[in-house]
């Protein structure tokens, strides 16, 4: 299956995306995290195509979507969702469904709870939305959130840096011969260009407003039942599998599956992923 890449205008925004399959098909949204892009889609979006339309968009500040500069547009999950949300509709997306990952959680969520008549069911990958999902490991980040200082944010810095993005992000918990370097090296080089480390200092302070939304996502749930399925690696350092399961409090009949894999599961387990979700898939569209 053909894919094809192609930008969208939204506002002051350029927004890259990915999309194939059928135009007629299902919509399948795909929504990336940090520090990441569509990219990491690229295995997962064939083995889907054959059956849904596939559109995988780069956030702003992330791959190669086209944003002002900081003081100029404001890097907060608010104005993520405000471009994800316009792209939509410059889509004449009506109906879709949600796959979630990390970042990508609270931004999807952001629409979901706006916009619930126009999604059709939700796929979670290591995407939280319960406290119970945090791992001991936020230790800097929580300080930052408590007090913006400059030293805070400088601590927060290690979070950007080649090492912890290959080491921490990607290798923590994967299995090492089906973890290839395209994912983590790409990262590190969109990481390294001028500017994008403050953007991403930026959204780490924003990300507590998240938490704020926690009780608004989980009403969400709980008032429209939306079919959801969560895929999780097991060993993810941030995520830990207590917050696959939390959706179940929300959402009694939620599917939850937990991989033998980290954070970035897609890198080392897409085929499993992609059988689950066509299962999943044509069993609630």
């Amino acid at each position: 299956m053909t894919v094809s890449y192609k930008t969208q205008q939204v506002g002051d925004v350029n927004v890259f995306y990915r999309e194939a399959g059928p135009r007629t098909a299902p919509v399948l949204l795909l929504l990336h995290g940090f520090p990441s892009s569509s990219h990491m889609f690229r295995d997962l979006i064939p083995q889907l195509a054959d059956r849904y339309r596939v559109i995988a968009p780069d956030l702003p500040g992330f791959g190669y979507t086209q944003a002002p500069e900081r003081g100029v547009f404001d890097y907060t999950f608010d104005n993520l969702a405000n471009v994800i949300d316009g792209f939509t509709q410059a889509l004449s997306l009506d109906r879709y469904a949600l796959y979630v990952f990390d970042y990508g959680a609270p931004t999807g969520y952001r629409l979901a709870a706006a916009h619930p008549e126009r999604v059709t069911a939700i796929i979670s990958q290591n995407g939280n939305a319960y406290l119970d999902g945090f791992s001991d490991e936020w230790g800097a980040w929580e300080a930052y959130w408590r007090n913006p200082s400059p030293e805070n944010r400088e601590a927060c810095r290690t979070s950007l840096s080649p090492e912890v993005i290959e080491n921490w992000q990607y290798r923590t918990g994967a299995n090492p011969r089906r973890l290839g370097p395209d994912g983590y090296m790409l990262d590190i080089a969109l990481m390294a260009r001028p500017g994008a480390q403050e953007i991403q200092l930026d959204l780490i302070l924003d990300y507590r407003t998240n938490l704020d939304r926690y009780p608004e996502f989980q009403h969400y749930f709980r008032t429209h039942q939306p079919p959801l399925l969560a895929v999780w690696g097991r060993h993810d350092p941030a995520f830990i599998p207590a917050g696959a399961e939390a959706y179940r409090r929300d959402l009694p009949d939620a599917h939850i599956h937990l991989l033998d894999t980290g954070h970035f599961a897609l890198e080392t387990h897409s085929a499993e992923i992609a059988e689950m979700i066509c299962s999943f898939l044509g069993e609630h569209l």
